[in-house]
């Protein structure tokens, strides 16, 4: 198989190569999406390398600016990081509405990171259709670290830990009032809780973390191998980051982070076969007989689930 262009730049660390690649897999051209996954599938051997972090809360808790601080301290220290921060989309243009990078200025500029902003473009979740493609490439490209920044708390926020290896909720210090618009969905998913802003009123940081860690106690099932913990940090003032990556450090240790890959990596294949076979069957069903079907249920002549029935397993005339 003859090597793709952007493959052997983008291994040396090529930050041009890299946007370009993410580019092409964000295209909805059929012809770029042939090419796309040649070129991830030369590069997944290289793949796989880094720590991923998926982090989220609810607007205006700071999400961009702790996750600046926290570049900034590994990327410091030597790891190389990439954000892929998902934006809100235009519903009149489809582009970012956010753009990220004009939020964390510093860490945009530091040789040792990347960062992406990403169009949701209506994806449930917030997170971008081709996140998970990303963060394989910006691996095979070198970077260790990959957070993952996702639009804001919902309970189809959910799926942000469907592709990472460690999930982040932060919170603002009147966690009490917060704790109360936190789906419990999200709660039940959550590694790490961080309250942010713990230097603006440091009493109530410190009772809402009392308040995280009793109710992630509560919701965490017995035996499990890494039980949740709740901190306290200020991206402002850059207390509490160090303790954070020390937190994302012991849960490596604690939990098999490859079998929890390899689920992940079933669940995508199982979610692509879904959205495959309903595109294949909308290009086969008569639409002519779908509407009439469709009328027919409206109408109260049929049930929902006769409609169907009779839509895939039509009665020989």
């Amino acid at each position: 198989m003859p090597e793709h262009p952007l493959a052997s730049p983008l291994l040396a660390g090529d930050r041009r190569a890299l946007a370009r690649a993410i580019t092409l897999t964000e295209s909805t051209r059929p012809d770029h999406e042939v090419e796309a996954q040649a070129l991830l599938s030369e590069l997944l051997p290289h793949t796989g390398r880094s720590i991923r972090v998926g982090l989220t809360g609810v607007p205006g808790v700071g999400k961009s600016t702790l996750i600046e601080a926290l570049g900034l301290h590994l990327a410091d220290a030597g790891h190389r990081v990439a954000v892929l921060a998902v934006d809100p989309s235009s519903a009149r243009t489809g582009g970012s509405i956010m753009g990220d990078k004009t939020r964390m200025p510093r860490l945009t500029v530091h040789p040792h990171a990347y960062i992406r902003p990403s169009p949701s473009r209506g994806t449930l979740g917030g997170v971008a259709r081709r996140t998970r493609e990303a963060i394989l490439l910006c691996e095979a490209a070198g970077y260790d670290v990959v957070l993952v920044e996702t639009v804001g708390v919902g309970q189809s926020e959910t799926q942000v830990a469907a592709m990472t290896d460690l999930f982040v909720l932060l919170t603002l210090p009147n966690a009490g009032d917060e704790l109360q618009g936190i789906k419990r969905g999200i709660m039940e998913l959550a590694d790490l809780c961080v309250v942010n802003k713990a230097d603006t009123d440091p009493k109530a940081a410190t009772r809402a973390q009392t308040e995280l860690t009793a109710a992630l106690k509560l919701l965490t099932p017995r035996g499990a191998p890494w039980r949740p913990r709740a901190l306290q940090a200020s991206a402002a003032t850059g207390a509490g980051i160090p303790e954070l990556w020390a937190a994302v450090g012991a849960y490596r240790e604690a939990v098999d982070i490859a079998a929890r890959r390899r689920a992940q990596t079933g669940a995508w294949f199982d979610d692509l076969l879904r959205e495959a076979a309903w595109r294949a069957f909308q290009a086969g069903v008569d639409p002519a007989r779908l509407h009439e079907l469709r009328g027919e249920v409206l109408a109260g002549r049929r049930t929902p689930v006769q409609g169907v029935q009779a839509l895939l397993c039509p009665i020989p005339t």
